[in-house]
């Protein structure tokens, strides 16, 4: 790096990457520097991001990499999230998710599968199969529930979730053959010029179309009310052409349980593993999430009747 430009650390995530924003005279631009899993969070993030800009839609372009010294850089679009925005203007929330709504309908029409990386090998975008979703949920299990009960009730529990847990994954109707952030809220969300930009894309698998609606709609970053998340879903419904509505909401509501079950799990772990504390507090909203899709949906009776039984003061 030339020794005009100035770096300095910005705010990360909950992954193992580290951010800087350089600034040379009057640019800036991204330094994403990262040791572990360094495939992941380097080359096949940038590759994302290549389908991405190739389908019009805004993410960071590459401008450099060292990936034998940990980093590449890439464009920097600020620091306004659309998460950022909408606390400051909660009245704009809906005119916002709007637009999300818009972007997300160019990134599930997404063809590509294959992209050439930085490295000149081609990366092929995985499928997001029923096992995967599976053992997601089972961080449930492996992290909070091996936390809070005791050795002998989290076996009793851990052995009826899993059955469950398969059971919900089964009854799961469409196929998986929609381009999947996988990680679509509005704090992934930037808003420059008047564009949505996507960031966070490295997880991005080739999944069930209403994955990426449930990770916006039932955000646990970002308190909603009822009547707004069903406003936000209507609208994505009218803007479907040749869409099964039964299927589709059968499948929103198992993903999002299923995917905020996980979200516990990972919050879990990162308290306990990396001492990344600061995610336990988003555990209380994400119980009301899960709560909110079991209760209404006959398809979560055993689910309920499980969770009342073990935690019965997070499911009542």
């Amino acid at each position: 790096m030339k020794n005009n430009s100035v770096l300095k650390k910005i705010k990360g995530d909950a992954s193992f990457r580290n951010f800087y924003r350089k600034r040379s005279k009057d640019k800036t631009s991204i330094i994403v520097f990262a040791k572990k899993e360094k495939q992941k969070n380097l080359i096949i993030y940038d590759a994302i991001n290549k389908i991405l800009n190739k389908n019009q839609i805004l993410a960071p372009k590459l401008y450099s990499y060292k990936y034998n010294k940990n980093f590449i850089e890439i464009q920097d679009f600020g620091n306004e999230t659309i998460f950022a925005l909408v606390k400051k203007e909660s009245k704009k929330s809906f005119f916002y998710f709007k637009k999300i709504i818009k972007e997300l309908n160019k990134i599930q029409a997404i063809k590509d599968k294959k992209i050439k990386t930085f490295q000149n090998k081609t990366y092929t975008i995985p499928k997001y199969g029923k096992k995967i979703l599976v053992k997601e949920a089972n961080l449930f299990c492996d992290w909070y529930a091996k936390k809070v009960l005791s050795k002998e009730r989290k076996l009793k529990f851990n052995l009826k979730f899993k059955k469950i847990v398969k059971k919900l994954s089964q009854k799961i109707k469409l196929k998986n053959d929609i381009f999947v952030h996988r990680d679509f809220h509005i704090s992934n969300l930037m808003y420059q010029d008047n564009k949505i930009a996507i960031i966070d894309s490295q997880d991005a698998l080739i999944g069930n179309k209403a994955y990426d609606l449930a990770s916006l709609i039932d955000d646990v970053r970002y308190k909603t009310s009822k009547s707004f998340k069903q406003n936000v879903y209507k609208f994505y419904i009218k803007t479907q052409k040749s869409l099964d509505k039964k299927k589709f909401k059968n499948d929103f509501e198992i993903i999002s349980v299923l995917r905020n079950l996980k979200v516990i799990g990972v919050f879990t772990r990162l308290a306990v593993r990396y001492h990344k504390k600061k995610y336990l507090k988003l555990i209380p909203y994400t119980w009301s999430l899960i709560k909110m899709r079991i209760k209404e949906n006959k398809n979560f009776k055993e689910l309920n009747d499980l969770l009342k039984q073990f935690f019965k003061d997070k499911i009542t």
